[in-house]
Formats: structure tokens, sequence, C-alpha cells
């Protein structure tokens, strides 16, 4: 099992997005915490833009410490817009994207489907700081089409699959609570539009959980489709993302299944807003360690 650290413990620790001194320190504990793998993201415009600026100087406190950064994620909500001008910009923003992982020599590009364009009222998801256990109120524009809306999402999710693509890179979405794509079958759907064996998924234990999703079921669906697989747990009633082992998912059975359909990528700790955010991480490691050898994955 190849073990990785998810952005999120740096985004936990040093807010949203964190600056480039403070992923450079979180890159030295990373390493502290024992990972050899990790994960980096660009969150929209300005902060893409200082990671490209900075990416030789990101890749090489990596090589100095013994990392690989192995996914990058770009967040661009305008990716799916409506707007086609907006979607546009995205893509020049996307251009960047995969010149940073090429630069980082990732093996995969994350990318996000956010949330619907409705109006809400109150907390909007994963807006200014990632939260879990939100509730949303919203009340549904009066020229909201969703068949607008999917055909934006397809648009734009083919194209940067095209260009990620032709870099030579998979491309994965992580299905969310909240999100356009949020639960197993939706990105099911999704797969059909693109038809595209270069597009695959990110098995969310957390998000998924707490979409009251059978895992066990999810991993039959996607199966080969897995690429990535990012490990939190909870009671499965919010999508909070707690050490492994402090939820109720039945982690045995997880890797049980994805052993069945010989997963062999990556494995990334997705914990975050949790108390002693360091103890969590090595734990939820030796956890998947333990799991590792119990099933010789």
């Amino acid at each position: 099992m190849k073990i990785s650290c998810c952005f999120l413990y740096a985004i936990s620790k040093y807010g949203y997005p964190p600056t480039i001194a403070d992923v450079l320190r979180a890159l030295k504990e990373m390493k502290a915490m024992g990972f050899e793998y990790v994960e980096l993201e660009g969150v929209r415009k300005h902060n893409l833009t200082e990671i490209y600026r900075n990416r030789t100087l990101l890749r090489q406190t990596c090589d100095d410490l013994g990392l690989k950064i192995v996914n990058f994620c770009p967040i661009l909500p305008g990716s799916v817009a409506i707007d086609s001008v907006e979607r546009e910009r995205s893509m020049d923003l996307f251009k960047l994207a995969l010149e940073i992982a090429d630069e980082f020599g990732c093996e995969m590009v994350q990318i996000d489907s956010f949330p619907p364009p409705l109006t809400f009222h109150g907390e909007v998801p994963y807006h200014q700081a990632i939260k879990y256990g939100q509730q949303y109120k919203v009340t549904i524009p009066d020229n909201f089409q969703w068949e607008r809306v999917w055909e934006a999402l397809v648009d734009g999710i083919l194209r940067m699959n095209q260009m990620a693509k032709s870099a030579g890179l998979p491309l994965c979405l992580e299905p969310r609570v909240g999100e356009m794509i949020s639960n197993t079958d939706s990105i099911l759907r999704l797969m059909d539009a693109l038809n595209d064996e270069n597009f695959g998924a990110v098995f969310d234990t957390g998000h998924l959980h707490a979409q009251k999703e059978i895992l066990l079921l999810s991993i039959e669906k996607l199966a080969r489709k897995i690429f990535y697989v990012h490990v939190s747990d909870n009671n499965g009633l919010t999508n909070d993302h707690l050490p492994l082992g402090k939820g109720t998912i039945d982690w045995g059975g997880i890797f049980a299944s994805l052993k069945r359909h010989q997963f062999k990528g990556y494995v990334a700790v997705d914990v975050g807003n949790v108390p002693d955010l360091e103890k969590a991480y090595i734990d939820s490691r030796k956890y998947l360690e333990r799991i590792a050898t119990e099933l010789d994955m």
C-alpha cells in the first residue's frame, strides 16, 4: 500500500489556502510525520499562480526532504461555470496546473465539481474555509435549468480531461457533499458522458459515508475506475474527516474490496479539523500500515 498525505493537513493547520511559506512548513511536517508521498493544491487564480511561480522551489524542497508529490489539485470553480467565457479563462489556468504537475512529476491531476449555481442562504460548501457537518439552505433562481448546468459541467471536465490526457496525466474527480457530483452514481453518469479511460474517481470514504453510500457497493460500482483513495472516518451522519478508527467505517471490508479489484494506487490520509492534528495523521498512517500488513497489500 502506498500511503500519501492529503493537502487537507496544510489547510487545517494554516488556513485556506495556505501561503507558500506555510506550504513549505507543512511539507517538512508531513515528512516528520513519516510520509513519503504528498499532494498539493492550487486554489483559484491567485493561489494557483503563486504555486506556479514557486513551483521549482516547492519541487526542490520536496526533493531535499525525500518527498514525492503524487497528485496536484487545481481548485477552479469557473471550469464548470455556465458562462463559457469564465470556463475559457479557467482552461488557461488549468494549463498552468498541468505545467505545475509536470514540474512536480505528479502521477495524476485531481479536480472537483463544485456547488451548483443556486442561491445559498448562509453557509456555502467549501467557499472560504473547509468545514464539515454544515446544513445548506438554498432557493432555486428563476432562470435555473439543470440541463444547462450539466452541459457546462460536462464541457468543462471533458476539456480538462483532454488536456490532461495530452499531457500524459490521468484526471480524477472527488465526489463531495454539497457539490454537483456528490455520490457514486453521479460520477458514473459523468464517466458515461466523457467515455474516456483517462478519467476516473477519487474514492473518498468521508464524503461517501456521509452520503449514506454502502461503501463496499461503491467500490464494486467503480471498480477499476478508482484512481485514488482518500481515507477519513465519521459516523455516517456528517462528512467529518476523523482519524481512522474514530467512526463507523468498516476499514477491513474497504481494503479487502479494493484488493479484490487489484487497486494499487495511492491511499491518502485525509483527516481535517480535528484536535491534535499531527497525532491524528500519524495514528491514521499506522492504522493503514497495520491493514496493509494484515491483507498483504
